[in-house]
Parts: structure tokens; sequence; C-alpha cells
């Protein structure tokens, strides 16, 4: 599994992508953190007020039906680090500048073990969409994939949420 790495630190395990972008470090931190931007990448909707540690958030699962999760800024570093909430998960994205122009990002999420494969193949897909705006494999078969690799670590895992249809 070259796309994601999973870390086993305290209680829940946590998954760990890194992307280089042959973007500037500012224009990728607007595409992580402006509301807007975020739309075309992200899973969801973020509202926020404003951007600070301890500032309230939304995640709007505008396609499906499925109840707003409810979100807090957890750190707040511009243009380098932020992690927030989503629900019972926490999110962090890392970007800094590569020697050679453009920027890494590491994107973490502490999640409930049984959650680990199904995130780990939306992750994907939303970074693909970041990168080149186009995703390189079906949702279904990456999380195939993680499940297998997973499951004997993490035991059982589930797929979608209830009110989510995947690809075939």
């Amino acid at each position: 599994m070259s796309d994601v790495v999973l870390l086993k630190v305290g209680a829940r395990p946590v998954l760990r992508f890194e992307r280089h972008l042959p973007r500037p470090l500012e224009e990728v931190w607007r595409a992580v953190t402006d509301p807007v931007e975020m739309r075309s990448w992200f899973p969801t909707r973020i509202e926020i007020e404003e951007w600070r540690v301890g500032a309230a958030l939304t995640h709007h699962f505008d396609r499906y039906d499925i109840e707003p999760l409810p979100g807090t800024v957890l750190e707040w570093d511009p243009p380098r680090r932020v992690s927030f909430t989503w629900g019972a998960d926490t999110i962090t994205l890392e970007l800094a500048p590569l020697a050679h122009g453009g920027t890494v990002l590491v994107l973490t999420e502490e999640l409930d073990a049984y959650h680990a494969a199904r995130n780990a193949a939306g992750w994907e897909a939303c970074l693909d969409r970041l990168l080149s705006g186009e995703e390189r494999e079906t949702w279904r078969s990456r999380f195939d994939r993680y499940v297998d690799g997973f499951k004997p670590l993490l035991g059982p895992q589930e797929g979608p949420p209830e009110g989510i249809k995947v690809d075939p």
C-alpha cells in the first residue's frame, strides 16, 4: 500500500498520506483552507466563520442524505499547519516547501479502526482530485485493497456510510 501509511499510536490508528504538488505553498494553503476552493477536492462542504483555534465548523454532505458533522479547529498555523475535528476524527494538513519548487502536503487522520479502509480509499480519491482534478481508480477497488491490508491489523472494516452509493 504505497498511497497511505497506517500508524498505530495510542488507542486509535492514524492514516498518513504524503503528496508532492507542483504548486507554490501559498496556493496549496488556499486550496486546503479556503472553503470555496476546498469544494473541488474535499469530501464535505465546510462551513466556518473564521479559521482560528477553537472555532466551530460544520461538515456538510451536500450530495448525500447524511446529517452534518460538527468540528472544531484544534491548530491554526498558516501557511504550514491546520488541524480540526470531523465528528470524532482528527484531520491534520501540513505543508512545507520543496527545495526544487512546489509543496509537500501531508494529510493525517486519526480515526476509529473499523473506518480505516473506507476513509483511506476516500482520502486517496480526494487527493487525486486535489493533484489533477480527476480520480485514477474507483473507490471500490481502493477500498477492497485497503480492506485486504488493514483487516489483519485492525479487524473488520466497514464500507461506505448508509445512504452513500459507491461505484460497483
